[in-house]
């Protein structure tokens, strides 16, 4: 797979199960890991978004290690796909739209605790690594993302 193939299989994934893991780790070193909503940009294939609000634990954590994993998985557990990435926050009007627009539907819960829009941010994962696996059939594949890579540097 390359790097087009496997953003398509994390969008069909994520438009199917609506939901993902996201693992960040606080100062401390400690791992915590959480149910999130998270979606794809058609024209920012080499990341994932979602959204968190503005004064979140998850935010801290983040600031102090930028560093995070996703798991995204079929609703039958066929498919899993684990992503590695940094992070990087976002508050702009226009990304927030777009992504409202994907995401709306799918956050109710969010919205009953953040229903301010100016409240909440946006976490842009760039995608450094990702690993697809086929637990049935012992397939595993892993894509590096070589932009990811380049601004790492």
């Amino acid at each position: 797979m390359d790097q087009h193939e496997i953003i398509n299989k994390i969008d069909s994934i994520l438009e199917d199960a609506k939901a993902a893991v996201l693992a960040t780790s606080d100062p401390q070193g400690k791992v915590h890991l959480r149910w999130m909503t998270p979606a794809v940009l058609k024209y920012q294939p080499d990341a994932i978004y979602c959204f968190t609000a503005a004064g979140s634990e998850k935010l801290k954590h983040i600031s102090a290690n930028n560093k995070v994993e996703w798991m995204v998985q079929t609703r039958d557990l066929r498919e899993i796909v684990n992503i590695q990435g940094t992070v990087n926050v976002i508050d702009t009007p226009a990304t927030k739209n777009e992504l409202l627009e994907i995401l709306s539907p799918r956050l109710s819960a969010f919205w009953k605790a953040n229903a301010n829009p100016e409240e909440f941010v946006i976490l842009e994962t760039k995608i450094r690594l990702v690993t697809y696996f086929e637990p049935m059939t012992a397939k595993q594949e892993t894509v590096t993302f070589s932009e990811a890579l380049e601004s790492e540097s």
